[in-house]
């Protein structure tokens, strides 16, 4: 396991990758793939690009638990969902193909504003451009079966529209809640509560870890784990999720 703190962050230097980038700026593609996925910056007209999606599993005690794991044994493990499985708050969405258990799983979303491959503890916050409330949700009949098979998760999780998100706030706006309330309603019920402070790793350590096993590029957001109380949603339910001092986010699946 690599050793949070113990490695020295570099700057990156992606000069010649930027010339690159910026020569494909204005490249003629043979298909037409659509807008690059993104999200709105709250109070704004500008969008934050969306690159690549990781996840912290298991991040929450009681959740871990309720999942059959004991919490106290595990290092932090991340799983990923494409880029083009964000949906925007306020959403009314298409129940998920293939499935007939799909899981709500509220979340706290860090937005990086700065890449870097091994961030100590100490410096990660820096690489944080702001947060959004997130809901990573699953197919959890699918995630099952692959597990008990030692099959990967993908398809549990990183399918069509499985990562609604809210419009994000900047770190200068907000600071860096490492506390309060997170939670999600179906239907104006509660369903899952917890608080920030209970995250088995906080964000600092999950950007720490995550940088020892890829280069963290501007543009990745980071799901930060789901509190207990993960359940299901059927269609024409209505989700309903908050963070305190990060925001509140809203979608409708389709009855």
């Amino acid at each position: 396991m690599p050793a949070l703190g113990r490695a020295v962050a570099y700057s990156c230097d992606f000069s010649e990758g930027k010339s690159m980038k910026d020569d494909l700026r204005n490249a003629k593609y043979v298909i037409d793939i659509g807008p690059v996925p993104s999200l709105p910056v709250a109070g704004s007209e500008l969008r934050f690009p969306v690159g690549r999606i990781y996840c912290v599993g298991r991040n929450y005690a009681e959740h871990a638990r309720e999942m059959g794991h004991d919490p106290d044994r595990e290092p932090p493990f991340f799983f990923m969902k494409p880029a083009n499985s964000i949906v925007q708050d306020g959403s009314t969405i298409g129940y998920p193909a293939a499935t007939k258990d799909v899981h709500h799983e509220i979340e706290m979303v860090v937005a990086i504003g700065k890449g870097g491959r091994n961030i100590p503890v100490a410096g990660a916050l820096e690489h944080v451009w702001g947060y959004g409330v997130g809901l990573d949700m699953t197919r959890r009949d699918i995630q099952g079966e692959a597990k008990k098979m030692g099959r990967p998760w993908e398809m549990g999780k990183g399918f069509d529209e499985s990562a609604p998100c809210s419009a994000l706030k900047p770190a200068s706006a907000v600071g860096h809640p490492a506390k309060g309330a997170i939670w999600v309603k179906v239907n104006g019920e509660v369903k899952q509560k917890g608080d920030l402070s209970q995250q088995i790793w906080n964000v600092q350590e999950q950007i720490a870890y995550l940088s020892n096993l890829v280069t963290l590029q501007p543009g990745d957001l980071i799901y930060t784990g789901t509190p207990a109380g993960v359940g299901p949603v059927k269609p024409g339910d209505k989700l309903e999720g908050h963070v305190d001092g990060v925001g509140e986010l809203a979608i409708t699946y389709r009855a």
